[in-house]
């Protein structure tokens, strides 16, 4: 092996950016992927003739792509059709209460205060503001950090990034900061929501979420042809550089020489070796030896270990009436903190579950349709962790019929045709991502240090690196992107083929010889 060779195991959008930006760098790379299809939890369902996106719908942070294509000699309008989304979300609490948010914060802060009052909208204006702050603050010693702590960062942050953190209250959860904002409950709760973004509660998640506001107003995009399109364009680009992938090929153990990573073998017996091995999955498969047991130190062990969010899901074909759903339409319940009390401390599917649905043949303009419509909706659940049972059938029908009494109370008649409706839950994701128990985001990020306890790319074990949502610096599409770029950098720093900053490892952070 005369070449630099690297195995990538997990062809999800971490994996699949590892493996692009080590092509670019001349590394031979092969992506081992257990199913027959790329994409990890980026997947489509069919229902009837249509493929409809049945994991993450929210295409944002561009700018992590347009350097990752910029990097593959290409550009992302080159590889996919992206359409802006003026329109973020639709929010409904009832018939009456109804609210939109905007790409432009003027048009929403008028929006808001049509909904509540005047005062809340110059409230919202304030929280945007900070929003912002806290964003550009957080970016570089954050996001772009290769290994973060709460001493580094601070000491990135300098006194003016510093003073930030100290303004929304350094030790506050997200709930507890947005009441110094919003005086309205029903905006608490919508801004509330963004701790779901990575599997979280919003009264135990840290307030540096509301960041997620920025994230939303620099852009939400509709991908044409769903967010398997952004996973095509990906493994194309990565073929024409090089990479080898291997689906429908299950890993089974990571092999090691000397205590260093150097290969796998797969469940057809077959082995492959490399200099280095980069494992795109959640890392709990690695604790619990499903990659072999000589790799289950790879990742340090947390006690207290808390589970993120899983889901139960329904994808259809269905003729929406009575409410003009726009591409992502939010339906909250009543009772905010109880829904959160169900899934992490009673360990249940919520009594009165908020209901998320992306209408996916709807842009932010609603549009009547006479034929079925491709709908996606989802409701927070708790994962499926020992000593947990799985969730039955009766709870899962009772859930069930409340999420859709509150689409009723809203307004909406979905009318599904059943014969193409697909139910996912828990236990099913828990199948589809080995030793997660259905946790779709790796940890949840509560408490003001847990945003540290992710693993960084670098593992325990010499040649094996980490990459995807439960590794730093988190979950979603664009973070476990960089999750990749950064499991990329860190090696290629120990190739030398880059020089790894000790700060920064992508955007700025590394440089080439």
């Amino acid at each position: 092996m005369n070449k630099s060779t690297a195995l990538v195991i997990g062809g999800g959008i971490g994996g699949l950016a590892c493996a692009l930006e080590l092509a670019c760098a001349g590394i031979e790379v092969i992506v081992i992927e257990k199913e027959s299809y790329l994409g990890g939890k980026i997947r489509q369902i069919n229902c009837g003739d249509q493929a409809i996106d049945s994991g993450p719908t929210v295409f944002t942070m561009r700018w992590v792509f347009d350097e990752l294509f910029r990097h593959a000699d290409t550009s992302l309008e080159d590889e996919m059709q992206l359409t802006p989304l003026a329109v973020l979300a639709r929010h409904a609490w009832n018939k009456e209460q109804r609210l939109d948010l905007f790409a432009n914060r003027l048009q929403s802060a008028e929006a808001i205060a049509q909904f509540s009052s005047r005062n809340e909208a110059n409230r919202f204006l304030d929280f945007c503001t900070q929003a912002s702050k806290l964003y550009q603050a957080l970016k570089n010693p954050y996001m772009l950090s290769g290994r973060p702590s709460m001493a580094s960062m601070m000491s990135s942050l300098g006194t003016s990034g510093s003073k930030v953190l100290f303004e929304i209250g350094l030790f506050s959860n997200l709930w507890k900061a947005l009441g110094h904002y919003f005086h309205d409950p029903r905006l608490r709760q919508l801004f509330g929501r963004y701790a779901t973004y990575c599997g979280s509660s919003p009264f135990q998640a840290p307030a540096t979420l509301m960041l997620i506001a920025e994230v939303e107003m620099q852009g939400v995009w509709s991908v044409t042809g769903g967010m398997s399109s952004l996973v095509a364009a990906l493994r194309r680009v990565a073929e024409q550089k090089g990479v080898t992938f291997l689906t429908g090929q299950k890993c089974v153990e990571i092999l090691l020489k000397n205590g260093r990573a150097c290969g796998v073998r797969l469940e057809n017996e077959n082995v492959h070796h490399a200099h280095a091995v980069i494992f795109n999955g959640d890392t709990q498969a690695l604790h619990t030896g499903l990659l072999g047991h000589k790799v289950k130190a790879a990742v340090a062990v947390e006690r207290n270990l808390i589970p993120s969010l899983s889901a139960l899901t329904w994808s259809m074909l269905a003729k929406p009436q009575g409410f003009p759903l726009l591409r992502h339409t939010v339906f909250f319940n009543a009772n905010y903190e109880a829904e959160f009390d169900d899934i992490f401390l009673h360990h249940r599917l919520p009594k009165h579950p908020t209901v998320y649905i992306c209408a996916q043949d709807q842009t932010d303009n609603y549009l009547e349709h006479q034929t079925e419509q491709s709908i996606f909706c989802l409701v927070n659940a708790p994962a499926h962790i020992s000593p947990r049972p799985e969730l039955t059938f009766k709870e899962i029908e009772a859930c069930e019929s409340q999420a859709f009494a509150l689409l009723q109370t809203c307004g909406l008649e979905l009318n599904p045709n059943f014969n193409t409706l697909t139910r996912t839950s828990p236990h099913t994701f828990g199948a589809l991502f080995p030793a997660t128990g259905g946790a779709l985001y790796g940890q949840a990020s509560h408490g003001w240090m847990g945003v540290f306890k992710r693993p960084a790319a670098q593992s325990a074990i010499p040649g094996l690196y980490l990459a995807g949502g439960s590794v730093h610096p988190g979950a979603g599409v664009p973070m476990a992107a960089l999750s990749g770029r950064m499991a990329a950098a860190t090696l290629m720093g120990h190739l030398g083929l880059t020089k790894p900053s000790a700060r920064e490892l992508i955007s700025g952070g590394t440089s080439m010889p």
